[in-house]
């Protein structure tokens, strides 16, 4: 399987943990914006005697370790897929050399321009997060999204350059093209299994009744009419199973009704309640449709075997561009991408289609699994 590169897409963060996140900060947004403002202030105006040069010296290092912290603590508490700084280097030089190197190095100011824009961005944020706390049920909705939007500006301010996200995403969609030429290749192997399993030796086996039969049909006319029979069973049986192998390829309710009744189809048929909801204006692409129906179906049947849940759940909507499907259950947790595993299947599946998978199982449950699968690629 081919190796998944780094990636720059961001779930929505666990409400509980957003929460946490925007009333701690506010304590650390005042701290950082004092000294930063104070260092500045005090360093540029002593600077004609000197006094202000170690003092600016110390508050662009301030600045470059709490972006630093901020880094650690965004992928810990926002799930923020924010990689350390990469930063010139300053090995060696002597100190008012790394001073100039780092007031050079266009990290420190995307740095410091977070830091500035956070202050005010945290006052709200602690304002909204002491206001959901009698609106729980309300919070759980709104509070990930708006932790998800910090987690943008973030990767935006204190994650990699322009450069660099361009190597990353190249990265992603030549990885994309591997896994997909890899999930083609599985599929093809699947169906030629089944059609050497199935329909290819009830049609060996009608061959060989009627060649029987032609044999004995002038002598034996009762034994010809088993073998013809036999062969008309035979028959049947095969194109029972021909038409299963097509509906496994492509579904003729999806085609046909689109991806509400194919998934409502798709849970009717699971152990488990499962309560479905489509809400897409218009149908998307068929390769898309394809895609969302075979996520849901091995996700649903995962669930039923693996995860010890009572009833589950699935959402598809559309957001400008993508179609988001988003499946979840009350079972014990604990899923994850494994190399060779059955998430790891699903999302070599939505990598044919530039698509990614989260997945969001925190032991104990609940589980969320989402696909973004774009509707243009």
């Amino acid at each position: 399987m081919a190796e998944r590169p780094a990636t720059l897409e961001q779930p929505r963060p666990n409400p509980f943990r957003a929460m946490g996140f925007m009333l701690a900060s506010f304590v650390l947004r005042i701290i950082q914006f004092v000294l930063i403002v104070t260092g500045m202030a005090v360093g540029i105006s002593t600077v004609v005697v000197w006094i202000g040069i170690p003092i600016l010296i110390a508050t662009t290092g301030y600045v470059r370790w709490s972006a630093d912290v901020e880094r650690r603590w965004l992928r810990k508490a926002l799930n923020t897929p924010v990689p350390d700084a990469e930063r010139l280097p300053t090995e060696g030089a002597s100190l008012l050399r790394r001073w100039q190197t780092r007031l050079t190095d266009p990290t420190t100011w995307r740095d410091l321009l977070y830091l500035i824009i956070v202050f005010p961005l945290g006052v709200a944020e602690f304002a909204i997060g002491v206001a959901a706390i009698p609106l729980l049920p309300l919070a759980i909705w709104v509070v990930p999204w708006i932790g998800w939007a910090h987690g943008q500006l973030a990767i935006s301010l204190l994650g990699p350059n322009q450069t660099k996200r361009l190597e990353i995403k190249a990265q992603r969609l030549q990885s994309s093209r591997a896994r997909g030429v890899d999930a083609a290749e599985a599929e093809r192997r699947r169906i030629e299994r089944d059609l050497h399993d199935g329909a290819q030796q009830r049609l060996v086996a009608v061959a060989m009744s009627l060649g029987r039969a032609k044999s004995k049909f002038d002598n034996d006319p009762d034994a010809v009419r088993e073998l013809i029979d036999e062969a008309h069973m035979d028959a049947k049986l095969a194109v029972s199973e021909l038409r299963d192998l097509a509906r496994g390829i492509y579904p003729a309710v999806l085609g046909d009704r689109g991806l509400d009744a194919a998934l409502s189809a798709q849970a009717a048929k699971s152990p488990i309640h499962v309560d479905v909801e489509v809400t897409i204006d218009r149908r998307p692409p068929a390769a898309v449709e394809t895609t969302a129906y075979f996520i849901v179906g091995e996700t649903l049947t995962n669930i039923a075997k693996h995860a010890g849940a009572t009833e589950a759940g699935v959402k598809v909507w559309r957001s400008d561009e993508t179609i988001v499907v988003e499946i979840t259950d009350n079972g014990h947790g604990g899923a994850e991408i494994r190399p060779g595993g059955g998430l790891a299947g699903l999302a070599d599946r939505a990598a044919t289609i530039d698509g990614v998978i989260t997945v969001v199982s925190p032991q104990g449950g609940p589980t969320v699994i989402r696909a973004d699968l774009p509707c243009t690629w």
